[in-house]
């Protein structure tokens, strides 16, 4: 007898992402694609396990704001751009790819 494991979820399979700055703070829209996504994302999709994928980059609180009406979250996350778009070495100081970085996360 074989059993079959539950498929793995991404935020990728049921999201979109896009992102931005403000300052050094990731800001991370996730628009589900459908209901049934939403409700999904919004239980699973929790501040302390975005905070937690981000790891040591965080250097504050994170904050989610539900937007039920879109059908989207919106995630700040303090101190993930090290300095922002001027004060930061690193080459995505607009955050679009640490965005993506969420698409990879399993909910």
């Amino acid at each position: 007898m074989t059993t079959t494991a539950a498929a793995v979820r991404r935020v990728d399979d049921l999201a979109d992402v896009r992102a931005g700055d403000k300052g050094d703070t990731l800001i991370v829209a996730v628009l589900a694609r459908d209901p049934d996504a939403y409700a999904h994302l919004t239980s699973r999709l929790t501040e302390d396990v975005v905070a937690a994928h981000y790891g040591e980059l965080i250097t504050g609180r994170a904050r989610r704001t539900c937007q039920p009406n879109l059908m989207a979250m919106v995630f700040e996350l303090p101190g993930v751009l090290g300095g922002g778009v001027t004060g930061s070495p690193v080459l995505d100081g607009h955050g679009k790819t640490l965005g993506y970085h969420l698409l990879s996360l399993e909910v």
